[in-house]
């Protein structure tokens, strides 16, 4: 499938968050597993920078887990921003609510009754917490395109991941070298040529992965928003050459509708 009609498909982490809350049990069950296995080493790693404790991370990660399947955040609304920015702002307000039950504890005072605000405007930006959270974010992309790249190979694909993690673990060796190496792991032999033409297109199948991942959590639009938020998370070096190809294609089919 080309990447336009693949991108075009994708069901967005907005669409995912309606069905997490939806009626029927099943569908509801299955919505909110995907979001919370998607994005909870996302999560987990802004916990842990944001807390700078592990076990406090988990209890804090677990509250929104919990939260969530019990429908708190239903009211957010994808008019307000950016998925990302809706679970950053949960996660700071959630942060920032375990900080003032510690302080409590600390002054043995009896806790009050202090419930997670709403979230009125999931686009605020949280001072001193945005580039911990979008580091989180931008990890998190990065390794969940490693794995899709990983698991096209495992199902019988072309060696792109293995190609490619060579040539990130070895940026100095020669395409010679690659191929010996390649060669040295599969059953096939592979020469200079075979490892430049594999190296390009792995990069491009990666590129394509992580297209759909930045896609999945904008509540549709237009290339331009997806290019910007490849650009705000620091990701737009991996994927130029394909929104390239991406633009090439809209503007031809701009031309032909004329």
């Amino acid at each position: 499938m080309e990447d336009d009609q693949r991108l075009s498909r994708i069901a967005t982490q907005w669409s995912i968050v309606r069905q997490a809350h939806g009626q029927a049990d099943q569908q509801r069950h299955v919505a909110q597993q995907t979001l919370l296995d998607r994005y909870g080493g996302a999560m987990r790693r802004y916990l842990i920078a944001a807390l700078r404790d592990a076990d406090a991370a988990d209890e804090v990660f677990q509250d929104f887990a919990l939260r969530f399947v019990r429908g708190d955040f239903q009211s957010a609304d994808p008019e307000h921003g950016r998925f990302r920015s809706f679970l950053k702002t949960i996660l700071f307000r959630m942060v920032t609510d375990h900080h003032r039950r510690n302080q409590r504890r600390r002054r043995h005072e009896v806790p009050t009754s202090d419930e997670l605000p709403e979230v009125a405007d999931a686009g605020v930006d949280e001072c001193g917490n945005d580039v911990d959270f979008t580091n989180s974010w931008r990890e998190n992309l990065l390794a969940r395109s490693w794995e899709q790249l990983h698991d096209a190979q495992r199902s019988g694909g072309s060696p792109f991941y293995t190609i490619l993690r060579c040539r990130f673990e070895h940026p100095d060796a020669t395409s010679q070298e690659l191929a010996e190496r390649l060669s040295e792991q599969s059953e096939k032999k592979y020469t200079a040529g075979n490892v430049r033409v594999l190296v390009h297109r792995a990069r491009d199948r990666f590129a394509e992965f992580l297209l759909e991942e930045v896609a999945a959590s904008l509540d549709g639009g237009s290339l331009d928003r997806l290019e910007q938020e490849l650009i705000d998370l620091r990701l737009h070096g991996y994927c130029r050459e394909v929104l390239a190809r991406l633009r090439q294609r809209a503007s031809l089919q701009g031309e032909n509708h004329e």
